[in-house]
């Protein structure tokens, strides 16, 4: 027991710090899609997005609204992904997503302003630790539990060119935990220690813009960029104290890490309709993942315990100073992927459209193989996307305007396959991996009619 109180005191140290090696994160809507119309169409949204998804797809688009737009909705991601066979209890991501879009004028020049927001129904943002030898899914553990939040703005100067631009908000962490007291390590509990934590976030920003170009009634291009950032948490510990008075004890320790690092992003797409009633969209999108950071801690640390008179006694044995951590380097590749979307108006009534939708999303795994220390786990995803909408036309005096329910189903398939690593000794060894995830979303909006509209 003497023992185990007098390693209590670094360890305390060591757990605060530890959270610092969490695996990176990145947007929901980079791997599931924002919004049911959009999702439904794979993704593949850049030229045909409208209303409050638009801030993620392209900001340009949010000019095209001419009418107050209100939107609410539900999402969440259930994943089954395997080790060897076995489930890896990766954890749904879930959550209300929705935003506003509120059109104008400025000096007889259509402009609009949107913010969108998917708010996690169970946590705002997880960092969980772990090393750089344990298998994780990378692209889908930590990295898609967290907010986003983004506000934008855009312009049409000319009926057939919208321009748009925003930001999004994240926000870094500083953490510092503070131990002070003595420490008996002959009757541990006798011990006298206190606490005390501080943590400050800091906004982090990033931009994105986008451009529309109307080619005809029936065709358009558009082109996107969404920036990089990279969002550090460092967190420190100190403990000062005395033991069992036989001598004083210091141990500092500080620990800096990329929590959540998402890569800059290039998009073109297009919007052709062959008829009226059917649209078809195409995005390529451009994601240097070669300038990932791992998501492993650097530690600082210092240790000072001077031996008390005389010597430890027998039943004590004092810390050492952890080993520094070896950071093994993450090697990833830049991918283009490509995404296909179709929407076919089965219906159209005076009052009434009904919408069917399709889409097809190629992710080729960014990461190298995992053949030596580390495990940063990844497979080639194949995704298929379905949905339905329907947009009721003035459905009573009190609500000129349009309703919209839509909804969608998305199946993301895992490439099944082995990794093989160089060693014979490895701790992990060779293990197959492969997976699925299944997500389903629900969204309601409300476009109202701008005012002067003829009836």
């Amino acid at each position: 027991m003497a023992r185990a109180r007098s390693l209590s005191l670094a360890a305390a140290a060591a757990c605060a710090a530890s959270l610092s090696a969490g695996a990176a994160q990145a947007n929901p809507p980079d791997t599931y899609g924002f919004g049911s119309r959009e999702t439904a169409m794979g993704g593949a949204a850049s030229a045909t997005t409208r209303g409050f998804a638009a801030t993620y797809y392209n900001p340009a688009a949010l000019a095209r609204s001419r009418g107050l737009e209100l939107s609410i909705g539900y999402f969440r991601a259930d994943h089954h992904m395997q080790i060897n066979g076995a489930d890896t209890g990766v954890d749904p991501v879930k959550g209300l997503n929705g935003g506003l879009v509120v059109p104008g004028t400025l000096f007889g020049m259509p402009f609009a302003f949107g913010i969108a927001l998917h708010l996690p129904d169970d946590r705002i943002s997880r960092v969980r630790a772990l090393r750089q030898e344990q298998p994780r899914w990378e692209m889908y553990d930590n990295r898609n539990q967290r907010l986003f939040l983004a506000a934008c703005l855009a312009i049409e100067p000319v009926p057939w060119l919208q321009i748009g631009g925003g930001l999004s908000f994240m926000s870094s962490t500083r953490g510092r935990l503070d131990i002070t007291g003595r420490a008996n390590v002959f009757r541990a509990d006798d011990s006298e220690l206190r606490h005390e934590v501080d943590a400050d976030l800091t906004a982090i920003r990033y931009p994105h813009a986008g451009v529309r170009v109307a080619l005809s009634d029936s065709a358009a291009l558009a082109a996107v960029y969404r920036g990089e950032f990279q969002l550090g948490l460092d967190l420190s510990a100190r403990l000062a104290g005395s033991i069992s008075d036989l001598t004083t004890a210091l141990f500092v320790l500080e620990t800096s890490s990329v929590n959540n690092f998402l890569p800059q992003q290039i998009v073109l797409g297009g919007e052709w309709k062959p008829h009226r009633d059917v649209t078809t969209t195409f995005d390529a999108t451009w994601i240097q993942w070669s300038a990932y950071v791992p998501p492993v801690a650097r530690l600082d640390v210092a240790l000072d315990i001077p031996p008390p008179d005389g010597g430890w006694p027998p039943t004590v044995t004092p810390p050492e100073v952890p080993a520094p951590t070896r950071v093994e380097p993450l090697r990833m590749r830049d991918r283009l992927v490509p995404r296909f979307g179709v929407e076919w108006r089965a219906v159209h009534a005076r009052t009434a459209d009904v919408f069917a939708r399709g889409g097809y999303e190629i992710f080729v795994s960014p990461i190298e193989a995992q053949s030596g220390l580390t495990n940063y786990i990844d497979r080639s995803r194949h995704t298929v996307s379905l949905g339905a909408g329907v947009a009721l036309r003035d459905l009573a005096r009190e609500l000129p305007g349009t309703v919209t329910l839509d909804a969608h189903g998305q199946l993301g398939q895992l490439v099944t396959s082995t990794t093989r690593k160089t060693s014979a000794a490895d701790l992990v060894g060779d293990y197959t991996a492969g997976g699925r995830f299944i997500a389903f979303g629900l969204q309601l909006g409300v476009v109202f009619d701008p005012p002067g509209r003829a009836k």
